[in-house]
């Protein structure tokens, strides 16, 4: 049979002449394609930000890109360090300035080491203070942020922070003890440029942890002068509370909004709602510590991400009798403005507003970054399924009386409590309520909430909306969590 013949060798080279500088011109353009297209192909991804977030709780490293990075990593002991191979990139000037970002009172981050341990493979060698158990994900595009490689570093041996305040909480409530000293110093109070360059009330770790709370020796209550005119401190009689018998402490949580990645909304002039509500929560903080048989619990305090669910549960597992979400939030035009008081609807929201204010408030989670494969989201989404009428009719008892007070010293955007599916506040158990304290989208607004009198007003009006509710509905026998 005659075989086919091999068009390989049909035209050899020199069979064609005409057709050599054609040939030499492709092998040339092609070598050009590939020298110009390598850098990109080893680069992969561009890095646009790192940023380094310390807390008390966890300490989180966001490295945002233009692509998708990917990562693996080990965790090594004696001493203890993660190493951290990135791939697709090249050493650059921000990983280089990685290690100026840790600060000296980071809980786990001791020190990073950058280097280009292959063509496009960055190692970054963290060396922790502590040993740690280290969470990663990826988080894709979302609000203002690109792509997203997530390191959080969680301590290995978490010591149960909540369970020792419940122990110290069993031995008030039986007698037996005296109240904690809350040994942290009065927190400054200023917005603006000094938000922008003196972030140090805002960022890193504070003294204040769940299971510290109330002290009643301070000088002076926050919103008083420091002195007088005879430079003696100023003093304040205890506010007429009524007699009753039997009373037991009141533990409130406190949860001022967003923090960390999650800004919240931002004012025209750049100020984040996350700075002006922590400002806001720590008057009223202040004011509960100022106050007999009233003890405090925060979600943050500090300038770092708390997931809802995760603010949910705090408050459940330190068993709070009071939860109150603090936010200063935006809207899709300058001119809303004024305060609003929030609770759980049992159906659907109570007007199309409250709705879109749930929306917004309900993708902090996704903003702020959250692993939705991890087990403890899964559980968290069980929890916040459970709450109950007879919670949010409390919830309503609670919120009435708050917006009241506010409505004395503040312009109210709605003077109903509005109602809509918000998720930290689905306790199952503890009358909840969230307090917008004005549009910071609202040139006027924002500029009043860089005020520490404005700040300190909406923390009073605040207190004494819960001081009536409690007037009328003093908590229960605190359930007994402890064996």
């Amino acid at each position: 049979m005659k075989q086919p013949p091999d068009l390989r060798r049909a035209v050899p080279i020199e069979a064609a002449p005409e057709a050599a500088p054609r040939r030499r011109f492709l092998v040339q353009s092609s070598s050009l394609v590939l020298l110009l297209s390598a850098p990109v192909l080893a680069h992969g991804a561009t890095l646009m930000s790192i940023r380094v977030w310390p807390a008390p709780e966890y300490t989180r490293l966001t490295l945002e890109s233009d692509g998708v990075l990917s990562a693996t990593h080990q965790v090594l002991s004696d001493p203890p360090r993660l190493v951290v191979d990135i791939q697709g990139l090249q050493l650059d000037n921000q990983l280089r300035a990685l290690a100026g970002k840790v600060q000296s009172d980071d809980p786990f981050i001791k020190d990073v080491r950058v280097g280009q341990y292959k063509p496009d493979v960055v190692r970054l060698v963290i060396d922790l203070k502590q040993a740690v158990k280290p969470q990663v994900f990826s988080l894709q595009p979302v609000a203002a942020y690109q792509n997203r490689l997530v390191f959080d570093l969680y301590p290995l041996h978490a010591g149960d922070r909540l369970m020792a305040f419940m122990r110290q909480q069993e031995l008030i409530d039986r007698g037996q003890g005296g109240e904690a000293k809350l040994a942290q110093t009065q927190p400054q109070d200023s917005l603006g440029d000094w938000i922008r360059q003196h972030r140090s009330e805002l960022d890193g770790p504070q003294a204040s942890q769940p299971q510290q709370f109330a002290r009643q020796d301070r000088p002076a209550p926050p919103d008083a002068p420091e002195t007088l005119a005879d430079n003696t401190p100023a003093q304040r009689p205890d506010p007429v509370r009524r007699d009753r018998r039997n009373f037991r402490s009141v533990l409130l949580a406190i949860d001022p909004g967003h923090g960390g990645e999650d800004p919240g909304a931002t004012g025209p002039s750049g100020v984040h709602e996350k700075d002006v509500v922590l400002l806001i929560a720590r008057h009223l903080r202040d004011l509960a510590m100022e106050t007999p048989h009233m003890q405090v619990m925060m979600t943050r305090d500090s300038d770092y991400f708390v997931p809802l669910w995760t603010r949910v549960e705090k408050a459940q597992s330190a068993n709070a009798d009071l939860f109150t979400s603090i936010h200063a939030d935006g809207w899709f035009t300058p001119d809303a403005r004024g305060a609003s008081v929030y609770c759980l609807s049992d159906g659907g929201a109570s007007s199309v507003e409250a709705r879109l204010m749930a929306q917004r408030e309900n993708a902090a989670d996704a903003i702020g970054g959250i692993d939705i494969n991890s087990r403890s989201y899964q559980v968290a989404k069980v929890l916040l399924d459970m709450s109950t009428t007879a919670k949010i009719n409390a919830s309503l008892k609670m919120a009435r009386p708050t917006l009241g007070k506010m409505g004395e010293i503040v312009h109210l955007h709605s003077k109903q409590v509005q109602q809509a599916g918000f998720a930290v506040l689905k306790s199952p158990t503890i009358p909840s309520m969230l307090v917008e304290t004005a549009f910071i989208s609202n040139p006027e607004e924002e500029a009043r909430l860089q005020t520490p009198a404005y700040r300190k007003k909406v923390a009073r009006a605040i207190f004494e909306g819960l001081r009536a509710y409690l007037d009328t509905n003093p908590p229960l026998a605190r359930r007994r969590v402890l064996t």
